[in-house]
């Protein structure tokens, strides 16, 4: 496996594990009836975005221990899977973007504009490194 694809790994894993964390700090609140104004998303937020930074580090770290790559180099492979996973994830911060555009002209409270936000850069390295994974399986599709 190289050095691209194992770092693929660690970031999706890493991408779903702390949105999981995220939820499960915030969801309890909204179940147990807390009116949205009065939830605390803000720290948990930030909690799960830094940690997963720290993860990603971290993770790379470990796993270069654990099984060092020949290279830390890509090749035109690497970099065309990557553009096409890149490419493909793009589109969920757009989707994300346009609908905390739409939730702030809705006046929206701003729980819910920042978790479309964060949902949507959320399912952007989902689907991003889902398909850099199928890329690594299946190749690069020839348009």
């Amino acid at each position: 496996m190289s050095y691209e694809e194992k770092g693929t790994w660690i970031l999706l894993t890493i991408a779903v594990g702390g949105y999981v964390v995220y939820l499960f700090l915030v969801l309890p609140q909204l179940l147990a009836g807390t009116p949205v104004e009065e939830v605390d998303w803000v720290t948990p937020m930030l909690w799960t975005i830094g940690g997963a930074i720290v993860a990603g580090i971290v993770g790379r770290i470990l796993v270069e221990i654990v099984s060092p790559s020949e290279s830390t180099r890509g090749d035109v492979r690497d970099k065309e899977i990557d553009r096409l996973g890149e490419r493909v994830g793009g589109s969920f911060v757009v989707i994300g973007g346009v609908g905390a555009l739409i939730l702030a002209m809705l006046d929206v409270d701003t729980f819910w504009i920042a978790n479309a936000l964060y949902l949507g850069f959320v399912l952007s390295g989902v689907l991003s490194g889902v398909t850099k994974l199928i890329a690594y399986r299946r190749g690069v599709p020839a348009w």
